[in-house]
């Protein structure tokens, strides 16, 4: 059975702050990605509210999600979440500023059957959430590493 790529609806969101060193994970990754990919894929930024998450990937078919975590595990550890089959820990997002966050949204969408066909979650591990611009080292190559993956994984997507 051959896959109508016509019928598809892609969409990549970054979430994060620019301004939270390892926060802006998310912003950076789908910005690489604007000159690698073709224009059909949709790529967009939230600052990770989960309401405007629901809203932002409402028709899409496959979604994909890139934000920086804190869960405790080693920076820079990067955690590929299918939504559609696994639930979202909620400590993931446990430093967001957000009073609905990201693991909140998906939780509730999931229970009011939104949830995208295909929903994938790129969390990175962060270190550093204070202000400032830059990332650490290990977010720095991890987020190079997301980039190579979800590259593969849509070229699958688009055959």
């Amino acid at each position: 059975m051959s896959k109508d790529k016509h019928n598809q609806e892609i969409l990549l969101i970054g979430i994060g702050n620019k301004f939270r060193q390892d926060d802006a994970l998310g912003l950076v990754v789908v910005e690489k990605f604007r000159n690698q990919l073709p224009p059909e894929i949709k790529i967009m930024e939230a600052s990770g509210e989960g309401v405007a998450l629901m809203e932002l990937w409402q028709g899409a078919t496959t979604v994909y999600l890139f934000d920086a975590v804190n869960s405790g595990a080693e920076v820079g550890k990067i955690h590929r979440i299918d939504a559609n089959v696994q639930t979202v820990p909620a400590k993931f997002f446990s430093y967001s500023t957000h009073a609905f966050s990201v693991a909140e949204a998906v939780e509730l969408a999931r229970s009011l059957n939104q949830l995208p066909p295909k929903l994938i979650i790129y969390g990175v591990e962060g270190k550093n959430f204070a202000h400032g611009i830059g990332f650490s080292p290990q977010v720095e190559q991890a987020a190079e590493e997301v980039l190579q993956q979800v590259i593969v994984e849509l070229l699958r997507e688009l055959m």
